[in-house]
């Protein structure tokens, strides 16, 4: 691949790994919002205004922004707020970002901004998911006080993450149940060797719940239904799939894991980004020739 200039602004540890590895293929790469951040011995850090000057594609977090107004920059002091002055600092620039939606929303600006949506692209939905389910598999082993081999798990849904975690929870020795609403995803988990159930069909206690649903999936009757001692794992989007009410009330333990990849596989997820980055730029080459 040719050299290029790359700017990266702002998100967690999967973006220092980003910037590590871009700057291990020989790219020059500047950083701005990451003062806080562990690990950027040898990174050179930069302000705002002059990162975008300088670099012609700039990476931004995933997802770009939480609350949609300011950048999502967990490792720094500086409030990016995102208005029109923010958009019109990359008029001239490539932009790459996660989940774009509510950043793009800030501004009539975007419209004409050369910007892309890395999270929209298969092979990064693909990989984070296995990523995820490997994080919650692992927080399971870390948390639940049992073992999970021989344990009774249930998967609220068949997307991506939930195949996934089917898949490795299996693997484990354990039981695993799995709910979809359709006869093709239910045809599907009974092929794998789960027990494939209806969402009406979860009023069951279970040892492990891992959520995988941005719906209200478990709620009241099915949470009444669960152990003191049932743990469930949330690993939907907002506002994710648990009554979290209710599960207070009954004495649930609910673990919230929001961006797991980040927090537990941030080098593999920052490889994830830089192969897609780099498979977009290739594409645009190709178009080109």
């Amino acid at each position: 691949m040719v050299c290029d200039i790359f700017g990266i602004i702002g998100g967690d540890a999967r973006q220092v790994y980003l910037a590590r590895s871009m700057q291990g293929d020989g790219h020059e790469v500047l950083i701005c919002c990451l003062e806080n951040a562990r690990d950027t011995a040898g990174l050179r850090q930069t302000g705002l205004h002059s990162l975008v000057e300088r670099c012609k594609n700039i990476i931004l977090p995933l997802p770009a922004t939480r609350d949609g107004r300011c950048l999502n920059t967990p490792f720094s002091n500086l409030e990016v707020r995102l208005d029109g002055d923010f958009a019109g600092l990359f008029l001239e620039s490539r932009v790459f970002g996660g989940m774009m939606n509510k950043l793009t929303g800030t501004s009539p600006l975007w419209r004409g901004i050369d910007c892309r949506d890395y999270y929209s692209r298969e092979e990064l939905v693909t990989g984070n998911a296995y990523l995820t389910a490997e994080g919650a598999v692992g927080l399971a082993i870390q948390e639940y006080e049992g073992s999970l081999c021989g344990s009774r798990c249930l998967v609220t849904g068949f997307g991506r993450i939930g195949k996934a975690l089917c898949m490795m929870l299996r693997g484990m020795g354990a039981r695993v149940l799995c709910s979809a609403r359709n006869a093709r995803d239910l045809t599907a988990i009974r092929s794998i060797g789960c027990e494939a159930l209806c969402y009406n069909e979860l009023g069951r206690p279970f040892d492990l719940i891992f959520n995988t649903v941005p719906a209200l999936v478990l709620d009241a009757p099915v949470l009444r239904s669960q152990r003191g001692d049932t743990m469930i794992i949330e690993l939907a989007s907002a506002p994710g799939g648990i009554d979290l009410e209710e599960a207070g009330s009954l004495g649930l333990r609910v673990l919230s894991a929001p961006s797991i990849p980040g927090r537990m596989s941030p080098k593999a997820s920052g490889e994830l980004i830089k192969e897609t980055v780099y498979n977009m730029l290739s594409e645009d080459r190709k178009e080109m020739v």
